[in-house]
């Protein structure tokens, strides 16, 4: 019973664990996940942010803009244009079952007419498989001063940090 119980608090524990991506730089959790950036020109940045399994595309995406508008008032620049930007999906599937994949049951059986066949069995067949779909974002942006505001492409720092600054979840301290 002890043991039952030792099990479901570290379940508990484990899931509670298990949240999506905060902003932080990448690596702050020990971890690739978060943002990151790299100066390539004076006023011109590439920016990424890789988010975990439980962080979805459109955070993802939200984050990477709000980073970019973070890096250009830190530059001392007030827009920025986005240049070139994707977002990347990589979708891994795997077998939940522990036992299942260590441990191959094959039965095989010939019949005159139709010769060898396999045989499925209900209890082994039964597998579970998972699909985890991660998300990164990445953008090229060239910071300015005084925004024509005729592109489509170009962000006024300020307004995109006033208007994401609400959604933006950042690591728990403590």
């Amino acid at each position: 019973m002890r043991i039952a119980a030792l099990l479901l608090s570290a379940g508990l524990l484990l899931a509670a664990c298990a949240t999506p991506t905060p902003y932080q730089p990448s690596g702050a959790d020990g971890t690739r996940y978060g943002f990151s950036e790299q100066q390539i020109e004076r006023d011109r940045f590439r920016i990424s942010f890789a988010g975990n399994s439980l962080t979805d595309r459109q955070t993802v995406e939200t984050y990477l803009l709000y980073r970019a508008a973070e890096l250009t008032r830190s530059q001392g620049y007030d827009h920025f244009t986005v240049v070139q930007r994707a977002t990347d999906e990589n979708t891994t599937v795997f077998n939940t079952d522990p036992f299942y994949s260590r441990f191959y049951v094959d039965y095989r059986y010939y019949h005159p007419r139709w010769g060898w066949h396999g045989w499925r069995d209900p209890f082994w067949d039964d597998t579970r498989y998972r699909e985890i779909t991660r998300y990164e974002a990445t953008a090229e942006i060239v910071m300015g001063r005084n925004p024509s505001g005729d592109e489509a492409n170009d962000f006024n720092a300020g307004e995109v940090l006033h208007n994401l600054g609400p959604d933006i979840v950042r690591p728990e301290t403590g």
